[in-house]
């Protein structure tokens, strides 16, 4: 064969490889959606748990994480329970072991602003860590060191769906978008209370918000907290508390499933 042909040959052969790679001529799978839903106390969870299809369960850190589907899309639930520690482990594990795209933390809190009312859902802007401080090496009140943050911001998308989502499976709630307060303390005196909506402001208080936060930021994932009111410090009685926390967890979880389903 001609000298001339071959070298035309091999340059069409290399401008063919070219034109399938820019085409998707070896296209990549986009990588699967999986959503990490976590609460702190088995009320926070069960009726998540009963409404998916659970295909399976693995322990780790003493953690069960229920996999399966949740309204066709694929769920991993998990009741981590209370305190930070417990939250940033499951956030973790959720990313780094289920390859969770995106966290939703679901369950009760207590109300920092008189507006919001027992049964009234919270949906986060951002959440801080309100026990957290280091300002004696100077460091800001509540700035986690070396991150240049005290506040981690939620997900514009997922603050979105939850709004909606409480507009269309609870519209007898009121629905408020703002700051969550987390710390490893029950919040349960007006002194308290007070200390921290004088510090950071604040529509809620609980116990794993932040700290799911915190892992969702460093990972690179996508969260929002949505919580329900299920007392207001100083105000609500222990008694009263039992009933409004169960009552409150299922309108929570409720909002959550139409989430889901709309993601």
């Amino acid at each position: 064969m001609h000298k001339k042909t071959i070298s035309v040959i091999c340059i069409l052969l290399i401008l063919a490889g070219l034109l399938l790679a820019g085409c998707g001529g070896a296209k990549t799978a986009a990588p699967q959606e999986v959503v990490g839903i976590i609460g702190a106390m088995d009320v926070e969870v069960s009726a998540l748990k009963e409404a998916a299809k659970i295909t399976k369960t693995t322990t780790i850190a003493d953690m069960e994480f229920c996999e399966g589907t949740l309204h066709g899309k694929h769920a991993v639930i998990v009741k981590c329970g209370m305190g930070k520690v417990n939250a940033g482990i499951c956030a973790q594990t959720l990313i780094q072991t289920f390859g969770c795209t995106k966290i939703i933390n679901t369950g009760v809190a207590g109300s920092l602003d008189n507006r919001i009312d027992i049964g009234d859902i919270v949906v986060s802007t951002d959440a801080v860590q309100h026990d957290f401080t280091v300002e004696a090496i100077g460091f800001a009140k509540g700035e986690i060191p070396y991150t240049g943050l005290y506040a981690f911001p939620a997900d514009e998308a997922l603050r979105a769906a939850a709004v909606k989502a409480v507009r269309e499976a609870a519209p007898d709630r009121q629905v408020f978008e703002g700051r969550v307060c987390s710390g490893d303390q029950f919040i349960s005196t007006k002194e308290q209370r007070d200390t921290i909506i004088s510090n950071f402001g604040g529509m809620c208080c609980e116990m794993e918000g932040a700290a799911i936060a915190q892992a969702c930021y460093l990972n690179h994932t996508p969260f929002v907290v949505v919580r329900a009111i299920s007392d207001k410090p100083d105000e609500t009685e222990f008694v009263e508390y039992k009933v409004f926390e169960a009552k409150a967890a299922v309108v929570c979880a409720k909002v959550v499933q139409a989430m889901v389903e709309e993601l």
